[in-house]
């Protein structure tokens, strides 16, 4: 990575699982960055973190080269865009405007709208990985948007992605991160089936996933949540009901589209139930567990 100047400015919106372990990698990098803290515990955790902080979106985006969010869903991304002194309101020609969060392109066709009249540069990415990718700096971001801003901002993915991939121009990277979503919650509901006629079989856990891990099937999410399943500890990184949310969105894309999804339809179904289960806070490899 090339030397970053110290005048280099993020505005950060959103320290949450994700979010604070990439401020962690932007700082250092070398980034000077600032964190929206619209609450106490989060200026709390702000500070603890040792990140100046904004407590308005004007005063994040104000002077900062880019600005970037990591929210939990549309509702969110549409309030810090479209609201009263959001985004639209406060970005001007020559920023950046990243955001990370896994979204419909419904949605971000809506910010893109809006931003169209600010001047500034918008590049959906969201980020494939986990919160100990994002600590490691192994993310992998789903970039769309303007070729130019995407070659600007080479320094800033380079702080906390393993790659960075510009997919196109306008909304691809949305679609492309719920279509890999697909996958990821997929394999959870179809491990949670197959170690099931494995236990029925007489296999224990541990000996099971020793075998589907070393594989044909042993993908890195394999080997990353093995553990939880053999331990059944399933604190959530990324709940049921996050995956849930996902699978959502996954189905308004797919009709939108005129995708027909019909084994992902059925695996949104698992979810749902999951989650009228009582399991909808733990993590989504949870379906996993033999009382799931």
């Amino acid at each position: 990575m090339s030397e970053i100047e110290a005048a280099t400015k993020v505005g950060w919106i959103g320290l949450g699982k994700m979010g604070l372990p990439i401020c962690g990698r932007l700082r250092g990098a070398g980034f000077e960055v600032t964190a929206l803290c619209r609450s106490a515990d989060k200026e709390a955790l702000a500070t603890a973190n040792g990140f100046k902080v904004a407590r308005t979106l004007a005063e994040t985006a104000r002077g900062r080269d880019f600005v970037v969010s990591a929210v939990s869903d549309d509702k969110a991304l549409l309030d810090i865009a479209l609201s009263d002194g959001g985004l639209a309101q406060v970005l001007a020609t020559g920023q950046i405007f990243i955001e990370t969060s896994t979204v419909s392109p419904a949605a971000s066709r809506r910010v893109a709208d809006a931003l169209s009249a600010t001047g500034c540069a918008y590049l959906r990415s969201p980020v494939s990985g986990s919160t100990a990718t994002a600590a490691q700096g192994a993310l992998t971001a789903l970039v769309s948007g303007p070729a130019e801003a995407f070659k600007a901002a080479a320094d800033l993915f380079a702080a906390f992605t393993r790659k960075a991939f510009l997919v196109g121009e306008a909304e691809e990277s949305r679609t492309l991160k719920l279509a890999i979503n697909a996958m990821v919650g997929a394999t959870s509901a179809l491990l949670a089936e197959s170690l099931d006629l494995a236990r029925r079989g007489g296999l224990d856990t541990r000996t099971a996933m020793e075998v589907v891990a070393e594989s044909a099937v042993g993908s890195p999410l394999i080997q990353y949540k093995r553990a939880a399943v053999v331990s059944g500890d399933f604190t959530a990184a990324f709940s049921v009901s996050q995956m849930l949310k996902d699978f959502e969105l996954i189905a308004q894309a797919a009709q939108a589209s005129g995708c027909d999804m019909p084994l992902i339809e059925s695996i949104r179904h698992t979810y749902r139930a999951a989650v009228a289960r009582g399991l909808g806070d733990r993590d989504f490899f949870a379906l996993t567990a033999k009382d799931a």
